[in-house]
């Protein structure tokens, strides 16, 4: 979970899918590397290696340069009904369980819900990956001082409601659909981030909200906002809140979270 290793991840995603071989049907960035996916009728495995190493020293090793990033703000409830119902249900089998928000808040120092509110939704996050399962995002906070890690379920949960929003490692995912899963459940939002049938506006042209490299903001909103929102979201008028026309510079950001983690 190293940005600049993820950063160059994206950096040579973008550049292997801007050199256009015909061979290549789809590139998969993850945190640490990517899938290729090729015809081999087209290009040997051995050729497409020679290519994509050829065009990986012609950027160099370094994590340097921009990538277009969208900004995504994601409504969130933190510590809503369906999640604590999700942890109660759990805990029915697993009593010991500490639930989920006091667990996070004990293991990073955090006096309670409301100071985890605050730094979960004090930072943007970046998408460092997408998989798993189709629209899941792993993200990763691009604020040193708003890193919260929590450990994974054990054994997972075998439910987890679509638009729950978890901790696992160091990582902040939001469930695109009602599948098992293991992070630890502290909200939940009603704006879809995965849309199979693609009823709403943003999804025309993707079944998935999010790209790797896009950046994400939680907003907290009350249960009114909350239920308005998940009423739109049924209609199938509800927009997300998308900056589409903004660059990330990698070397910008290093030099200034270097800085920061220098204050700390």
């Amino acid at each position: 979970m190293d940005f600049t290793i993820n950063f160059i991840v994206h950096k040579l995603v973008a550049a292997v899918r801007d050199a256009k071989f015909e061979a290549i049907l789809d590139l998969i960035p993850e945190l640490a590397s990517f899938q290729i996916s090729y015809d081999p009728d087209i290009m040997t495995y051995e050729d497409l290696c020679r290519e994509v190493s050829a065009i990986y020293a012609e950027l160099g090793r370094g994590a340097t340069g921009a990538l277009p990033s969208r900004l995504i703000t994601i409504p969130v409830l933190y510590f809503d009904q369906e999640t604590t119902a999700c942890i109660a249900d759990y805990r029915k089998s697993y009593p010991e369980k500490t639930t989920d928000p006091e667990l996070v808040c004990q293991l990073n120092d955090l006096p309670d819900r409301a100071a985890l509110k605050r730094l979960h939704s004090g930072t943007e996050y970046w998408v460092a990956a997408l998989g798993f399962w189709p629209g899941l995002c792993s993200l990763l906070p691009l604020h040193p001082r708003a890193r919260i890690i929590a450990p994974k379920y054990n054994p997972p949960r075998t439910h987890t409601p679509k638009g729950a929003i978890g901790i696992g490692g160091a990582l902040t995912c939001i469930y695109p659909d009602a599948t098992p899963g293991g992070y630890q459940l502290i909200g939940h939002t009603p704006a879809s981030t995965y849309d199979g049938e693609q009823r709403l506006p943003d999804f025309k042209d993707s079944l998935a909200l999010f790209r790797a490299g896009d950046r994400v903001r939680f907003a907290p909103v009350d249960l009114e906002e909350y239920e308005d929102i998940k009423a739109r979201v049924e209609d199938g008028t509800y927009r997300h809140d998308i900056v589409d026309y903004q660059v990330f510079s990698v070397d910008r950001y290093l030099d200034w979270a270097k800085a920061q983690e220098a204050e700390q």
